[in-house]
């Protein structure tokens, strides 16, 4: 009988045709958060870890991996006899703890010499001969006993603990996210790697209006992030030329408006040239005068890229309830002001126009401002296993 860590992958199942480059995926992304603590195989129901060094350690780690919707404790049988199920099943339940059980069993053998109701049963008596006074309960037991019956071999399993669900990063390709300091855009990035895709960020700096400690505010908020990535890169973009042109010659309550147009434009360039097929935001609906929806239109218009918004329709307690879960409420609400805090207008425009907003886009120079900003771009690739940044560029 061997330990081992079983995980099961939920969603990941109900691919077909395509359902190996998950798995694959999958098992890269374990790979590299855990290194070499154990060793993985897998088949199209289960993925399996074996020869764990440090199981405490390892269970850590893969619980922020997307992909798995349930991790459990197990043990492989020798083979898939009843009377080795049985006898193991006898050793392991001695030192447990319960008073009410349920067994249930899954047999992708079908040519079991026992259905597995039947195999549930037989066992379930094994349990109440062994362990005094304790009952069975199939509605709310303390403790469930999983039996799985393959053609050569049986598991038992009885800890389990959630996974996160989703897609293995990587498997939907790579987005760019619009990383600023505050709450939203961090609950996007998770909520965008949860569906498959690998982020990179964009965080748009204005020294000396913003600080370093904005910056590196941003930093820890993508290092946090990494614990579901393994790695993000971070491409900084000094946007403080453009904010004082705009600050200077644009009517001000389109200030907000022309900054964000401009950023869009920024985004898009550093997106095509890393290979990203989307913008991702934190945008969410109504929330402040640049996310009224003429707004986001305007906005938008610059650009030819899908913009993905996930936190589009949540409201914000919902959105703080998020990162508080990821880890990142406590870093967003550090006091350092960004680019879309400074040079905020008393009374910004709504209902922005299109036309307006290429009328006004005359009184700058346009195209040699975002040159200018796409020639210095600092990056930096944040990885979470070695917690440090590392300057790629």
């Amino acid at each position: 009988m061997e330990k081992i860590i079983i995980i099961k992958y939920g969603e990941l199942s109900t691919k077909k045709d395509n359902i190996n480059f998950f798995l694959s995926t999958l098992k890269d992304n374990i790979k590299n958060v855990i290194n070499d603590d154990c060793d993985i195989k897998y088949d199209r129901g289960r993925m399996f870890l074996y020869n764990v060094l440090n199981y405490d350690k390892v269970l850590n780690k893969i619980k922020n991996v997307f992909g798995i919707h349930e991790i459990n404790i197990g043990y492989k049988l020798d083979d898939n006899k009843l009377s080795t199920i049985e006898n193991s099943l006898k050793g392991l339940i001695k030192d447990k703890d319960f008073k009410t059980f349920k067994v249930e069993t899954k047999r992708s053998y079908k040519k079991y010499e026992m259905t597995s109701m039947e195999v549930s049963k037989y066992l379930g008596g094994v349990v109440l001969k062994n362990k005094e006074n304790i009952s069975v309960d199939v509605h709310n037991p303390e403790i469930l006993i999983n039996v799985e019956i393959r053609s050569d071999y049986a598991y038992i399993y009885f800890d389990k603990e959630n996974g996160i669900g989703g897609y293995p990063v990587g498997s939907l390709g790579k987005g760019l996210l619009m990383l600023s300091g505050g709450i939203d855009s961090p609950v996007a990035g998770y909520l965008s790697m949860k569906r498959g895709v690998r982020i990179e960020a964009v965080y748009f700096e204005s020294p000396p209006h913003t600080s370093v400690a904005a910056k590196n505010k941003v930093m820890s908020l993508a290092r946090i992030l990494t614990k579901y990535s393994n790695y993000i890169k971070l491409h900084i973009v000094n946007f403080t030329e453009i904010q004082e042109s705009i600050y200077k010659n644009i009517p001000h309550k389109y200030l907000i408006t022309i900054m964000r147009r401009m950023m869009y434009r920024i985004s898009e360039k550093i997106a095509h040239k890393n290979n990203c097929k989307i913008i991702i935001n934190g945008e969410s609906i109504g929330q402040v005068a640049s996310q009224t929806l003429t707004s986001i239109s305007c906005i938008n218009s610059v650009i030819n890229m899908p913009v993905i918004r996930p936190v589009a329709c949540l409201d914000k307690l919902e959105i703080i309830d998020l990162a508080r879960n990821i880890d990142t409420y406590d870093t967003s609400i550090l006091p350092y002001e960004d680019c879309c805090t400074i040079f905020v207008p008393e009374h910004p425009v709504i209902n922005p126009s299109i036309e307006k907003c290429i009328e006004y886009e005359k009184l700058i120079d346009v195209d040699n401002l975002i040159e200018n900003a796409l020639k210095n771009v600092e990056t930096i690739k944040i990885e979470e296993k070695e917690n440090k940044f590392n300057d790629v560029l």
